[in-house]
């Protein structure tokens, strides 16, 4: 929940560059698709590589477009559909990216197969956490719980690499740790969301129905 109570603070130190941009005729497309490509690139090249504090680094830089191009959207009159699932989809690359790096790397000359294991359950676990969410929403449940999401999930891992690449003991392993255990409570908690707002819905029976329809108690 960290990343809804930044948003306003982060709004207001980006509005300079909102209305530079939106004045150039950028579009937020084209920020989602350069923070996308550039997180995913520098995990892949410098985090892959064991260039940990770099690669923590400029990932960081890109991720922070990601807070970017909302805000360009609501200056250009709106977001698109279309821009709403591109950065969707975007988030989840640059996430597996950064934790697919790191096992690249420990698996290989990085040797602790400890982090590997643990940078793989991350990843699936922050995987869960995001679809957990989306699925409720496209059965239209609202799901908005959770100790750890992205932004958190994001300052673990990358706090964790950028300081073991500075030379600190353990502390990718203290941080990963966290992740998993706080992002394991979190598919817990919105589980447990879906459960209670889910309470006496029904999906429709019969095959030419959808099945992301769900439909209320029957009438008495």
């Amino acid at each position: 929940m960290l990343g809804v109570n930044l948003r306003p603070v982060v709004g207001r130190f980006w509005a300079p560059v909102v209305r530079g941009l939106a004045r150039a005729g950028v579009t937020p497309d084209a920020v989602t698709l350069t923070g996308t490509l550039g997180a995913v690139a520098s995990a892949v090249f410098l985090i892959g590589n064991g260039a940990l504090f770099w690669g923590a680094f400029a990932v960081t830089l890109f991720v922070l477009l990601d807070m970017l191009d909302g805000a360009l959207a609501r200056a250009r009159g709106g977001g698109s559909v279309f821009g709403a699932v591109l950065d969707s989809t975007g988030d989840r690359a640059a996430d597996a990216a950064i934790f697919a790096a790191l096992a690249w790397w420990y698996s290989g000359a990085g040797d602790n197969r400890l982090i590997v294991l643990l940078s793989l359950i991350c990843l699936v676990l922050g995987v869960l956490t995001s679809y957990v969410k989306a699925r409720a929403e496209g059965m239209g449940l609202k799901v908005e719980v959770g100790i750890v999401e992205r932004t958190e999930r994001l300052i673990l891992v990358l706090v964790g690499t950028g300081f073991t690449g500075l030379g600190i003991p353990y502390a990718l392993h203290v941080c990963l740790w966290l992740l998993l255990v706080g992002s394991a409570i979190t598919v817990g908690q919105r589980f447990a969301a879906v459960r209670s707002a889910a309470r006496g819905l029904r999906l429709p029976a019969g095959p030419d129905r959808p099945a992301d329809s769900p439909t209320g108690p029957p009438a008495p």
